[in-house]
């Protein structure tokens, strides 16, 4: 199971002014937060920065690493925003992650040299030139074309996270198990891949968004999914992680699990 902190995006409003005033106490502070609670990998987004993104993402980057060693999920729709954060990061020693990929032409032309050269963890988006996908089918369709280019490229299938494009359930009953279904595909048919989703998505424009999260989290994770975006500071989210992977096998003799239990997560 890997787990990305989504909490250093630009988008959000804690974060913007840090970003734009420079504040590098919060944001490393935010990094060493995110990962004492369980985070294997630290987001860094500054999309919304359109006239300075690739100098920001430069000062990002250098400052988590200032206070801590974490890899990172270097996320951008910038291709010169994700050369700059990765080599930013090249001297730490781990491997990190681009955030992402698509089957697009444009897209997929202008990142896979970044992946051939840095051999990060890869997030591969399921989208191409037709756009959004709207059935599963669609989705396979995609897949199948993301896994024969990746891995004529180069990429190994360990480095890839597919992800199968949550949409909110708000705006299509069938969102939720569309997202399963691919997923089952996925194990079936790519067992050496690995996925991914950015989980809030799902509860989108709803109320209770957290219950949904939650909910969406152990259902995916039964149907197979192995990665997630999402905030590590919810409690009760990482809470329903390590409950999880206890039930499904994942956690021999239920360590992390107890783990966590003795350092108070479920209190």
């Amino acid at each position: 199971m890997l787990i990305v902190g989504e909490l250093i995006n630009s988008s959000r409003k804690a974060i913007k002014p840090a970003v734009q005033e420079k504040d590098a106490k919060l944001i490393q502070d935010l990094a060493l937060k995110q990962i004492e609670v369980g985070a294997d990998y630290v987001d860094v987004n500054c999309g919304t920065q359109v006239f300075n993104e690739v100098e920001t993402m430069q000062w990002l980057v250098e400052t988590i690493q200032q206070a801590c060693d974490a890899p990172l999920c270097i996320d951008s729709p910038s291709e010169k925003a994700l050369a700059a954060g990765l080599a930013a990061a090249k001297g730490n020693g781990k491997q990190q992650m681009i955030n992402s990929i698509t089957a697009e032409s444009e897209r997929y032309n202008n990142i896979i040299s970044l992946a051939q050269e840095y051999k990060p963890k890869l997030v591969a988006l399921c989208m191409d030139d037709a756009g959004m996908p709207e059935t599963t089918d669609d989705r396979i369709r995609v897949i199948d074309k993301l896994i024969n280019n990746l891995t004529k490229d180069g990429i190994k299938e360990e480095q890839i996270y597919l992800d199968p494009l949550v949409k909110p359930v708000s705006t299509g009953d069938e969102a939720g198990l569309e997202v399963m279904d691919t997923l089952r595909y996925i194990r079936r048919s790519y067992p050496g891949v690995h996925t991914i989703c950015g989980l809030s998505n799902i509860s989108f424009g709803l109320p209770n968004r957290k219950v949904l999260n939650r909910v969406f989290l152990i259902q995916t994770m039964t149907a197979g999914m192995d990665g997630y975006i999402l905030d590590p500071l919810d409690k009760e989210m990482m809470g329903a992680v390590y409950a999880s992977r206890a039930l499904l096998g994942q956690d021999e003799y239920c360590v992390n699990y107890l783990g966590a239990h003795r350092k108070g997560l479920y209190k």
